[in-house]
């Protein structure tokens, strides 16, 4: 792969860390990491860290960056508006009701009806705004143009980016660093900042839906490309093109790209469910599918983090 200069870098997480943590201290929260012995769980491996970030405020690390986002940038009275399948839009509409300014966010129609009223809940101004993320963001970007409100980007912003790499620093402080960090990939922005706070010291791996290939059909193509985008874990990993700041990252730190099937992703929403009692959306699932269903094979001796990323679901969907 060619070596390419990242937008984000460890030192602009660094910074990140210190003004969500230190500067802005009731918003944001030190997740848990959980270990447990590979044999525990039925894996073949040394040790399996859970991270577990579906217990971040608004339930999933889009929190990280939209703060971030957010605390680096002058609000005018307009307020903020996003474009969101629906945890970054819930994480931007948290941050902006805790500094106090107005937030519109515009969904597309596969936003589930769970996500939409948790958004109202915060005082979110909510537009369905298209089928797809696409028109959701073209609406978005129509609609910040004549009102001048700040434009907070789910996942392709430096900020954002940067907000979401404040994980990588966590774990490394509460648990060390792992032999390899498995994480879910939509639009990037969440593999960019761990990629980007790890650098070289860990092996990110990237993983998607085969339904959802945003990345692995990039690299495949070997540039960013639009994709059909569809399945189990949609709502939240439906983005149809890779981010520039994720593609560029990615090519320097992330050697692995894989898919896994819905089915897998289903059986281990329900095994998280069933056997730790963690309700999770299939996209927080993926990484431990990836091992359960043989797409990832760690060696014997390994530590592997698994990115437990969100939780905004109907629990009902676990009965």
């Amino acid at each position: 792969m060619p070596e390419l200069t990242p937008q984000v870098t460890r030192a602009d997480i660094v910074r990140a860390q210190a003004r969500m943590f230190d500067d802005f201290k009731p918003f944001l929260r030190r997740t848990p990491v959980q270990k447990l012995a590979g044999s525990a769980i039925g894996l073949e491996c040394a040790e399996v860290w859970f991270k577990l970030e579906q217990l971040q405020v608004g339930g999933s690390f889009k929190a990280r960056g939209m703060l971030n986002r957010l605390l680096s940038n002058v609000i005018p009275g307009s307020g903020v508006i996003i474009a969101s399948g629906g945890n970054a839009g819930i994480a931007c509409a948290q941050a902006a009701n805790a500094l106090g300014v107005t937030c519109e966010v515009y969904v597309p129609e596969l936003c589930p009806p769970a996500k939409q009223q948790k958004l109202a809940s915060l005082g979110a101004t909510v537009i369905v705004g298209g089928a797809f993320y696409p028109q959701a963001l073209q609406a978005c970007l129509d609609r910040q143009r004549s009102t001048g409100a700040l434009l907070v980007h789910a996942y392709d912003q430096p900020e954002v980016v940067a907000g979401a790499g404040t994980l990588a620093l966590e774990i490394e402080a509460q648990a060390g660093i792992p032999d390899s960090v498995l994480v879910s990939v939509g639009g990037g922005g969440l593999i960019a900042g761990l990629a980007a706070g790890f650098e070289d010291r860990t092996r990110v791996v990237a993983l998607e839906p085969e339904l959802c290939p945003t990345l692995f059909e990039a690299r495949r193509q070997r540039q960013p490309v639009d994709v059909d985008v569809g399945g189990i874990a949609a709502d939240s990993l439906g983005a149809r093109r890779i981010g520039r700041i994720a593609w560029d990252v990615t090519e320097k730190w992330v050697r692995q790209s894989l898919l896994v099937s819905d089915e897998a992703i289903r059986a281990a929403q329900l095994w998280l469910w069933r056997e730790m009692r963690l309700a999770v959306e299939p996209a927080a699932a993926l990484p431990l599918a990836a091992m359960q269903c043989g797409a990832y094979v760690p060696r014997a001796d390994e530590k592997v983090c698994l990115i437990v990323c969100g939780a905004n679901f109907d629990p009902a969907a676990l009965a």
